[in-house]
């Protein structure tokens, strides 16, 4: 396994001891979410944990949990404990950058929703400013879009995410538009400036959700809270 995935194996494993018996989790969406909700469902199936409900930021995540046995609900039907979810980038103040998956929109409702939100990651995805090294993600209405990606142009270069020559659909059956920008100081302000744009449903840049970030390297696991 190379070292990346080990290392969002590890972030993942450290984030389950966590969860006690009862509660409602939220599932992130990705490849490091994806180590997390696999491990949950291999222990609720040999009853090293029970009576876990998830709550899935996406289609695929609710598949592959449902696949594994992990009993699903909603938002909003009983409190969430925690939300665990991977992201694209980290800050030193653990603002994120996330949708690479497209899944932002679901994933923020969830972070939301939860007394606690936790993302998991390698180390490669700490940075010293949102829009280092990806792009922001905006899930934006189909209607319009070009028109919407007009007015996005006032804060970067923004491109129509496609898959196989076709524009990308998010789960809640819009596009995504890939904002490259500089990097920015004020996350906070640059996504309330985003989220003015008609046709802007909701941003990939997560500040002043996540409580706590487990981040694994070569050095093990290690907790960063908000500075």
């Amino acid at each position: 396994m190379p070292d990346t995935e080990r290392f969002k194996q590890m972030a993942a494993l450290a984030a389950l001891e966590r969860i006690q018996p009862g509660m409602v989790i939220g599932l992130g969406t990705g490849s490091t979410a994806r180590y997390l909700v696999t491990e949950l469902g291999e222990r609720l199936r040999q009853g090293r944990l029970r009576g876990i409900t998830g709550v899935p930021t996406s289609e695929a995540t609710a598949a592959l949990a449902v696949g594994l046995g992990i009993p699903l609900t909603e938002v909003g039907h009983s409190p969430i404990a925690f939300a665990f979810d991977g992201a694209d980038e980290i800050t030193p103040g653990l603002a994120l950058t996330k949708g690479g998956g497209g899944a932002m929109l679901r994933e923020k409702i969830v972070a939301a929703a939860a007394v606690r939100f936790v993302v998991i990651a390698d180390d490669s995805k700490l940075v010293d400013r949102l829009g280092s090294r990806r792009p922001i993600p905006v899930e934006v209405a189909r209607f319009g879009v070009r028109g919407t990606m007009d007015q996005l142009r006032r804060f970067g270069n923004p491109t129509l995410r496609m898959v196989s020559s076709e524009p990308f659909v998010t789960d809640n059956g819009n596009h995504v538009v890939d904002l490259q920008i500089e990097p920015i100081d004020h996350p906070v302000r640059f996504n309330e400036l985003l989220s003015t744009v008609p046709g802007v449903l909701a941003t990939g840049i997560f500040a002043g959700f996540t409580a706590e970030a487990l981040v694994a390297g070569p050095g093990g696991v290690r907790s960063i809270f908000p500075r």
